[in-house]
C-alpha cells in the first residue's frame, strides 16, 4: 500500500461537529484520489466520511474501518470553471470563488460540511443549491472503480442525489460558475452569514446542523416548535432555545442522549400533526442495542 496516514483505535470525537464519538478501530486519511482508491480496494467495507458535520458517531465507537476524505482538497480554477476535491469545506470554496470573481457558491459561506457531503445531499440555502452550477462529479464505487456522472445522472432533488440510493462515493466535482463583481459576491456572502448567525447556532455550541428535513411544503422547525420541542432535553443534550430543529451538546452528552432526544422530537410532531419527520443526521456505530433500535425507528442510515 502507498504511504498513507492511518491510525488505529482513533478517538474521533474532536473531528465531529457534535463533539461526540468513541474510538474507531482503524481510520485512514488519504490526500489524493489515488490513495483513496488504494485504501478502498484494501478495505472494501470501510465507511467513508468528510467533515463529519451531520454525522452522529456512537460514544461506544465503531469496530470497522473509516476513511476520512478531508485531505482530498485541491481546487483548480480554469476561467469560469472550478474543480474541487471532496474534502474542501464550503466556506473555503465560497471564498476562493469570490476572490476569483465567480458567483454560485455564496450560499456555502456558513456551511460546516465539505464538498462531498454537500453534493451527496444536494445542499441548499438562500435560494441556491449545489446542483445549480454543477457539470459533473468524479465518483468511485466497488463495481466500477473511478468514473464520472453528469448533473442529470446525479438525479438531484431536495436534499438527495443518486448517491443516497446507490453505493457511490463522491471524490470531486466540476462546476461552471458565473463571472460577477467580487464586491457584490462578498456582500451576498456577508448577508448569508448574518442570516445564518441569527437563525442557526454557532459551532462554538456543538451541534450537527438541522436535525430533520423539511417535509414537502412545510418546515420541520415550525412543526417542532408548535409541538413544544424547545422544552425537550436528554442527558447532556437539549433542543436549541432559538430554533427547534437543532440539538446542542451542552454537557458532554453521549450519542445515546442525542438519539433519545431525536426520538422525543420525532414523537411530539407525530403525535400532534401525524407527520413522521425524516432525519438529516447520519449515524456511525452499532455496538449499542438501544442506539440500533432508535436508528431503526427514526430511519437513520
Amino acid at each position: 500500500m502507498l504511504d498513507i496516514e492511518v491510525k488505529e483505535n482513533f478517538d474521533i470525537k474532536n473531528l465531529t461537529s457534535l463533539k461526540i464519538g468513541g474510538k474507531i478501530k482503524k481510520a485512514y486519511f488519504p490526500k489524493t484520489i489515488e490513495e483513496f482508491a488504494e485504501i478502498y480496494n484494501y478495505e472494501p467495507e470501510a465507511k467513508v466520511y468528510g467533515n463529519l458535520s451531520n454525522t452522529l458517531v456512537s460514544s461506544n465507537g465503531y469496530d470497522g474501518a473509516v476513511i476520512i476524505t478531508t485531505g482530498i482538497n485541491e481546487i483548480i480554477i480554469n476561467g469560469s470553471k472550478i474543480y474541487t476535491g471532496c474534502g474542501v469545506k464550503g466556506p473555503k470554496l465560497a471564498q476562493t470563488a469570490a476572490k476569483n470573481g465567480l458567483s454560485g457558491f455564496e450560499f456555502m459561506i456558513g456551511f460546516p460540511g465539505s464538498l462531498g457531503g454537500n453534493v451527496f445531499m444536494n445542499a441548499s440555502a438562500h435560494g441556491q443549491c449545489i446542483s445549480d452550477k454543477l457539470i459533473k462529479v468524479k465518483c468511485f464505487s466497488r463495481e466500477k472503480g473511478l468514473f464520472e456522472l453528469s448533473k442529470d445522472e446525479m438525479l438531484f432533488s431536495y436534499r438527495t442525489s443518486v448517491c443516497q440510493k446507490e453505493p457511490i462515493i463522491i471524490l470531486g466535482a466540476e462546476f461552471e460558475l458565473t463571472p460577477q463583481n467580487a464586491e457584490e459576491i462578498q456582500a451576498k456572502m456577508d448577508e448569508n452569514l448574518g442570516f445564518r448567525k441569527s437563525h442557526q447556532p454557532s459551532l462554538a455550541l456543538p451541534n450537527c446542523g438541522s436535525v430533520f428535513r423539511n417535509p414537502e411544503g412545510n418546515s420541520a422547525g415550525r412543526l417542532l416548535e408548535s409541538a413544544g420541542a424547545k422544552k425537550l432535553a436528554a442527558g447532556g443534550v437539549h433542543v436549541w432555545e432559538n430554533h427547534a430543529n437543532f440539538i446542542i451538546n451542552s454537557k458532554s452528552g453521549s450519542s445515546l442522549d442525542v438519539l433519545e432526544l431525536m426520538y422525543k422530537m420525532y414523537e411530539c410532531v407525530k403525535e400532534k400533526f401525524g407527520i413522521e419527520l425524516t432525519p438529516e443526521v447520519r449515524f456511525l456505530g452499532g455496538n449499542n442495542l438501544r442506539e440500533v433500535e432508535l436508528c431503526k425507528i427514526l430511519n437513520i442510515k
